[in-house]
């Protein structure tokens, strides 16, 4: 019989589990995992099919699977984020099911008593992916060309200036909630279920104003049949460079984007993380991948596991707040 340390994996030792068994018994075993993998089909689940995070989900997968050798499924899933979350909480741990969500994700136990996960504690940062800017802009019979004159006007007519707005939560939701807080203002809400139908009673004057993202709204700023005033990002945007930031403009340090990250199961292993971490930044360092986000007003980042919780958890301290007090609910 052989000692334990000259075991080896035997010809039949194909997934992770066994690799992982086997590679502890081995010099490097962390090194090894992440090597090995990955070893069947990966599966990317994130929100239905039609939004910004498949649209981002879809570039990865596409990029993953010419580079990795697997295919790479982009599972979408409607309804509410949880049904995401839960899924990819109770997946195998083995680097094969990741998580691509927004902002929500992590703001759902803000928003709901009663969550059925942790977004700290039953995930692990992968990588920040992309994000997405708002614009605000304005009917064009709104008497206001800037941040500050908006302001203004909110404050002359408390509750009288009303703003459309996705789900309670959403970005175009708590963008508008943010400017609120730090204006001092009352810009009442007017919810819609949809971008469509919000833009539709905005640019038709039955609503003013509006945190869109950009790519739903640049076409009708072009027109003329809306007005864009600023742009949400803390730093200019080379995507909208002709914009200034609101927070340059009327509010110091505003700031509200959509952020776009991948997670992966609580367990899976350090070496599996590092991979699928440096598998999905260099996806989104390839030029044309960039240039394809540019296009739909996306800005890629490809940042380490570490820089995404960093942000996740400033985010959950920041917005929370925001939630909190405005005593927004999603229940």
């Amino acid at each position: 019989m052989k000692p334990a340390g000259l075991l080896r994996p035997t010809p039949n030792c194909r997934n992770v589990a066994c690799m992982l068994w086997a590679g502890m018994m081995m010099p490097n075993a962390d090194q090894a995992l992440g090597q090995a993998f990955p070893i069947k089909p990966m599966r990317i689940v994130t929100a239905a099919a039609g939004g910004g995070p498949d649209f981002a989900a879809r570039v990865i997968a596409q990029g993953l699977s010419s580079s990795l050798g697997q295919q790479v499924i982009v599972d979408n899933r409607g309804g509410s984020v949880v049904i995401m979350a839960e899924i990819v909480a109770k997946a195998q741990a083995d680097g094969h099911t990741v998580l691509l969500s927004a902002g929500t994700f992590w703001l759902k136990p803000f928003l709901q008593s009663k969550v059925p996960y942790d977004p700290l504690r039953d995930f692990l940062p992968v990588t920040l992916a992309t994000t997405t800017p708002t614009l605000l802009v304005v009917h064009p019979g709104v008497a206001v060309t800037s941040v500050k004159e908006l302001v203004a006007l909110a404050k002359a007519k408390p509750g009288g200036v009303t703003y459309a707005s996705g789900p309670a939560g959403s970005t175009s939701h708590l963008a508008a909630e943010l400017f609120n807080a730090m204006g001092g203002v009352t810009m009442l809400r007017i919810p819609y279920k949809g971008t469509g139908p919000a833009l539709s009673d905005l640019m038709g004057g039955q609503v003013q104003s509006m945190f869109s993202n950009a790519a739903s709204v640049t076409p009708h700023v072009k027109s003329g049949r809306l007005r864009a005033l600023a742009i949400t990002s803390r730093l200019p945007s080379a995507l909208y460079p002709e914009l200034p930031t609101v927070a340059d403009t009327g509010l110091p340090g505003y700031e509200a984007v959509a952020i776009f990250g991948v997670f992966a199961p609580a367990q899976t292993p350090a070496a599996l993380v590092r991979r699928l971490n440096q598998e999905i930044v260099r996806v989104l360092k390839q030029a044309d991948v960039k240039e394809k986000f540019h296009r739909a007003g996306v800005e890629t980042i490809g940042s380490s596991p570490e820089e995404l919780s960093a942000t996740v958890k400033s985010e959950m301290t920041r917005l929370g707040k925001v939630i909190k007090d405005a005593g927004i609910r999603d229940e």
